[in-house]
């Protein structure tokens, strides 16, 4: 009974319980008699950083994969190709305590108890004198005596000591595997990073249990190269990795969550390994696992097809600016399934270019002038006219006739072509617009007489009506061309709509001032023969023009 106390005890002892594992310190082999696992290792260690100088500050992360669990560890900075552990670490959580090596203080951390873990975070430090080289971090994960990973290494942080750009180069990604053992997407279609600058290559490498991915990317930018996976081929509620220079001009990874044409959320990178990165003449290129899920916010289903994308543009101060080119798959690709995905060159074809004019054409030209003529311009030439009807009549009943023609036919090429309600709010508003384009005019067909008693009832009405016509076209095209200004840079035809609207409504100001003034007969302005009202529609009309020029120039040339 003795003999089997005390053996109980020594294994006790052994196991390290406290982590007071000094002894371990170069070899990081905790001292339980047991062999150490040759088997792929559960667990990660990831640095926030890929490059740093003397006295920088890297946030170490040691991670566990699909539930697993340590109980024990213990971490080091080494030089690559060294055991001499360097630097000085700080815990940032319960659970861990630094601990000396070689009779230095804060060489290392390791556990306090052996309860279970599944992550675990320490703060290190960069030494700030003595010869320095790229270092990896290296840890042991210990699930219990028998079972334990020594020597688990983060990717190679660079020492940048110079203040020049020193990377890691990945492997250039190439074509040959493309279709083989890689999802390949790039611009123009198939072309090869190896032999062309002027190519954006993305490649994803799924294992076949779908856990990790191994992604390329590559291409020409000022600041940044970014590759996304999304559920439709507009950008918003997309995952994003992003390859690009940070304050000091060095490449990091970074991972996002885009929310549309805002700047991407910037998440914690995760579990991301093995980050390489080279910028060589203007060309950016990167390569890492990552075992991150893939989240596109509202995907509920577990399949893993989704549309690629890759995007450049410059960056400020570390931070990415609004992309200067985009590209887009054709079709979705599946990540188990090695394929050439190609791009949809044409973003906007002919026909939805085609809607967006007619739209532009119907509720900023036409039925605008005939809402106003209908509204400011009854009294001019009184009782002329064709027919019994007056000219204001006869010009406002075409115009409008002309914008619900144009709604329609833009209404049917649209639906004709994308055969769904993709666009967020946009088909909604544009199927509001439609629907109550059609009912003025039956409504009109059956208004009661100019001196009815009920007529009021109709002039209301059909105030109403066209008022949430109008505001709903506007709305309309508003929401319209965000999706044609998610292909240009600088957002100007949504500043160029806004311009469009102030000048629409001082126009009504003046009509209405001039309106008011000629109950009191009197004019707001004399223009000898020619009557306010009249003058004030033709500046509108040549405004009119203006602005709508400028917006279909814009579409046909997205």
């Amino acid at each position: 009974m003795f003999l089997y106390v005390l053996l109980a005890c020594v294994g006790f002892v052994q196991c390290f319980p406290n982590g007071l594992v000094s002894g371990s310190c170069g070899s990081l082999f905790p001292n339980h008699g047991s062999i150490a696992q040759t088997s792929s290792s559960p667990f990660t260690v990831i640095a926030d950083k890929t490059a740093f100088k003397k006295g920088d500050e890297i946030r170490v992360s040691l991670n566990t994969q699909s539930g697993d669990y340590f109980k024990g560890f213990m971490l080091q900075a080494n030089l690559v190709g060294s055991n001499n552990p360097i630097g000085i670490f700080t815990v940032t959580g319960n659970g861990a305590q630094v601990i000396s090596c070689s009779n230095v203080a804060n060489r290392s951390v390791s556990h306090t108890t052996n309860s279970q873990k599944t992550s675990m975070q320490a703060k290190w430090t960069a030494p700030i004198s003595g010869q320095l080289g790229n270092i990896e971090f290296r840890a042991t994960f210990v699930r219990n005596k028998e079972t334990f990973w020594v020597g688990v290494k983060s990717s190679a942080v660079v020492y940048d000591g110079t203040g020049t750009t020193v990377t890691v180069a990945p492997t250039v990604p190439s074509n040959p595997d493309c279709g083989k053992t890689k999802v390949c997407f790039s611009q123009p279609s198939n072309c090869d990073p190896t032999t062309s600058t002027a190519c954006y290559f993305m490649a994803v490498q799924t294992s076949s249990n779908q856990y990790e991915m191994t992604i390329e990317m590559f291409g020409q930018a000022d600041g940044y190269v970014a590759i996304g996976f999304s559920d439709d081929q507009r950008m918003g509620n997309d995952d994003i990795y992003i390859c690009g220079k940070n304050s000091n001009g060095i490449l990091q990874v970074q991972h996002a969550y885009s929310t549309g044409r805002q700047t991407p959320n910037i998440l914690s990178l995760g579990n991301v390994t093995n980050i390489k990165t080279a910028l060589t003449n203007g060309n950016i290129n990167c390569s890492f696992t990552s075992r991150n899920a893939i989240s596109t916010g509202s995907r509920a289903t577990s399949t893993i097809e989704y549309y690629l994308m890759i995007a450049s543009g410059p960056t400020s101060g570390g931070n990415i600016q609004f992309h200067t080119t985009r590209y887009v798959s054709s079709t979705k690709a599946d990540l188990l399934n090695p394929s050439l995905v190609t791009t949809n060159n044409e973003e906007f074809p002919a026909i939805v270019k085609a809607h967006g004019a007619l739209m532009l054409i119907a509720w900023m030209t036409t039925g605008s002038i005939g809402m106003m003529i209908a509204r400011y311009l009854k009294g001019v030439a009184k009782g002329q006219g064709l027919g019994g009807k007056d000219f204001w009549f006869l010009a406002h009943v075409s115009l409008m006739v002309l914008s619900v023609a144009a709604t329609a036919i833009a209404f049917i090429l649209v639906f004709s072509y994308a055969q769904d309600w993709a666009g967020g709010a946009h088909p909604v508003l544009g199927c509001l617009v439609m629907i109550l384009s059609l009912i003025q005019p039956i409504v009109a067909a059956f208004r009661c007489e100019p001196q009815h008693e009920r007529r009021f009832i109709f002039n209301w009405a059909h105030s109403f009506i066209a008022l949430a016509i109008k505001a709903l076209a506007v709305a309309a095209i508003f929401t319209g061309m965000e999706l044609f200004e998610e292909y240009k840079t600088d957002g100007w035809m949504l500043k160029v709509m806004g311009g469009f609207i102030t000048w629409e409504a001082l126009m009504y100001i003046l009509q209405d001032l001039n309106f008011r003034a000629r109950k009191k007969d009197s004019d707001i302005c004399s223009f000898g023969s020619m009557k306010p009202e009249i003058v004030l529609l033709m500046v509108f009309l040549l405004g009119n023009l203006a602005f709508l020029i400028a917006l279909l120039v814009g579409i046909g040339t997205t």
